[in-house]
């Protein structure tokens, strides 16, 4: 028994492997990778074996299966699913979110709301059981917080304006989708009474883990935080204490996990717990993603195929069309409502549990099963390519998404630009990056302006009376607003590399002697830059390493200006922890 599920398991990671290997030899998403790898070992091999001559030239029966247990792998996949939501709660700090509360809460709960309708009243026409029909509409209507949130930890934008604000939508279709979880399955004795009592029990339970996370966790931490092996047991062990209680409920291990990585993502010690734990969650998500491929069954492809293009189109159109307006309307700019929307273009793990929930209690068909499986893999293999693509997608559409810029009659007030007065800065990004390069200009005594696409922010800067422009410097119609004439320097901390060509392009052109600094995380991209006309390209990691060298050869001289700097260093990074700056490297669009 225990060879032969190490047998599987060694089948299953050699073959993700191996597609993965291929996928980024092509410079392709890994996610698709490990669902080809399960559709490998499942349905294909299944479906080349029927095939009487491919059987008997292998000398292989047609029920002959790579993995002999698949129920086992399916309940390592569930763990995965677990660990990947404990990431999640970790990665999310709630005290982030408070700038894009308004439109997390707005739009989560509009795109829920109608998505959920649309998806429900399609299912009754295409005579899916009244049932049914809720549980299509929760499938469309949820998206997946863990393929969202792995992807741009992938990307290393969980710090960027539109990833905070997916960050906040999908919490709120997390809050969603455990009642749905607690609805349905108790709608056969479904009482008011008896939906209070679940939510009145899980309201509890999170606020222990909140009291938790402040009083308890922080001195059990402290404690073991010299013990490696004894740090990544504690973390694990909360992990599985709040998903035994989560079970205990009646809930899944899922939301317990999730509840878990909430209430440890605001210790100071949160980077370590992700840090040892990513290796787990990355084996587990493996088996999540290769066992969704396995799990499809190509022969009842047929009966499903119309339901399956209708409410796929669904998922990766209606989804992001839904939301878009609703991100417009709050006053944010095309770009930042196009990456938001896009990204939420696929079917939820809480799809995936409801579903096999709905099985278990006899209230969906296979044929809804099959449905939602094909549904994941498509949508999420597809949303995965969207959001590898998302910024030459958004180049291809920028005219035609200005319908949602002219939906937000408040956007004039979102500037401060004195008549008289002639800049000889503009600063591109003020967050974090752009943060210290602000206050020196303040210091300089500059005269500069500062452009920004987080509305919050130029509201700020308003305020304050300091010269500003809400907009997209990707956004030709906004460069065109700025009089590169009397510009001297030109400051960009948006590290991509098209918006910088453009912002060179247009203002060399203009002003061949305007010092353009610009931003890259890449060495070809920065090299490209330099080609094309700037003056400096700022790659933060390296300047890292130059600014560590400078003070060893302060400090080799006189120990006590280290000491000053240290000092100054730690009034710094106090200040920037209440601004919420906390991981400047994980930023691609401040």
């Amino acid at each position: 028994m225990v060879n032969a599920v190490f047998i599987d398991i060694g089948i299953i990671i050699i073959i993700a492997t191996t597609t993965a290997f291929f996928a980024r030899m092509f410079k392709q998403p890994l996610i698709p990778a490990y669902i080809l790898a399960g559709l490998l070992i499942g349905p294909v091999l299944h479906l080349l074996l029927s095939v009487g001559s491919v059987s008997n030239f292998l000398h292989i029966s047609p029920g002959f299966s790579l993995v002999s247990n698949q129920e086992l792998i399916k309940t390592l996949s569930e763990i995965g699913i677990a660990f990947l939501l404990f990431m999640v709660g970790l990665e999310i700090d709630l005290k982030k979110l408070r700038d894009v509360e308004k439109v997390s809460i707005l739009g989560g709960s509009v795109q829920v709301i109608v998505t959920f309708a649309i998806a429900f009243a399609v299912a009754h026409l295409m005579l899916f059981s009244r049932l049914e029909s809720v549980y299509l509409g929760f499938i469309v209507a949820l998206s997946s917080t863990m393929v969202v949130v792995k992807i741009l930890s992938d990307k290393k934008e969980l710090e960027t304006l539109h990833a905070r604000i997916i960050l906040g939508i999908l919490l709120i279709q997390d809050i969603v989708a455990v009642f749905s979880l607690v609805t349905l399955s108790t709608i056969k004795d479904f009482s008011l009474v008896h939906l209070l009592s679940y939510g009145l029990a899980g309201l509890v339970i999170f606020l222990i883990a909140a009291f938790l996370s402040k009083v308890t966790f922080p001195r059990l931490f402290r404690y073991a935080a010299d013990q490696p092996e004894l740090f990544f047991l504690l973390s694990i062990s909360v992990c599985f204490l709040f998903s035994l209680v989560f079970v205990g409920i009646k809930f899944s291990i899922a939301i317990g996990a999730f509840v878990a990585g909430i209430s440890l993502g605001s210790l100071p010690y949160n980077l370590e717990i992700i840090g040892r734990v990513r290796s787990l969650r990355d084996f587990f998500a493996t088996l999540f993603f290769v066992s969704l491929g396995m799990q499809l069954q190509i022969p009842h492809l047929g009966s499903v195929l119309l339901p399956l293009i209708v409410f796929a189109l669904l998922i990766l159109i209606l989804k992001p069309l839904v939301l878009m307006p609703i991100i417009g309307l709050i006053g944010y700019k095309k770009r930042t409502s196009f990456l938001t929307s896009v990204s939420i273009a696929q079917v939820s793990e809480f799809s995936l549990i409801l579903v096999t929930q709905g099985m278990l209690l006899g209230q969906i068909s296979s044929k809804l099963f099959t449905i939602t499986i094909f549904l994941a893999i498509i949508t999420i293999t597809i949303s995965s390519y969207f959001m590898k693509y998302e910024y030459r997608i958004y180049t291809w559409l920028s005219r035609d998404l200005s319908i949602f810029e002219r939906l937000n009659t408040h956007e004039e007030k979102l500037e401060y630009v004195p008549k008289k007065e002639k800049h000889e800065v503009v600063l591109i990004g003020y967050d974090r990056t752009g943060y210290s390069i602000f206050h020196k200009l303040m210091r300089m005594k500059s005269k500069f302006l500062v452009v920004d696409y987080n509305p919050e922010i130029i509201k700020k800067l308003i305020r304050q009376k300091i010269p500003c422009i809400y907009g997209d410097a990707g956004n030709i119609e906004l460069l065109e607003k700025l009089d590169f004439s009397s510009i001297r320097f030109i400051i960009s901390t948006i590290p991509e590399e098209a918006t910088s060509m453009l912002i060179i392009k247009k203002a060399k052109r203009i002003n061949p002697k305007t010092t353009i600094f610009v931003t890259a995380y890449r060495v070809d991209e920065a090299l490209g830059l330099y080609d094309a006309g700037a003056d400096y390209v700022i790659l933060p990691h390296f300047l890292g390493g130059h600014h560590a060298s400078v003070l060893l050869e302060e400090a080799s001289k006189d120990i006590t200006k280290l000491l000053r700097r240290k000092m100054h260093h730690i009034r710094e990074l106090n200040h920037r922890k209440l601004l919420g700056h906390e991981h400047p490297r994980h930023n691609h669009h401040k």
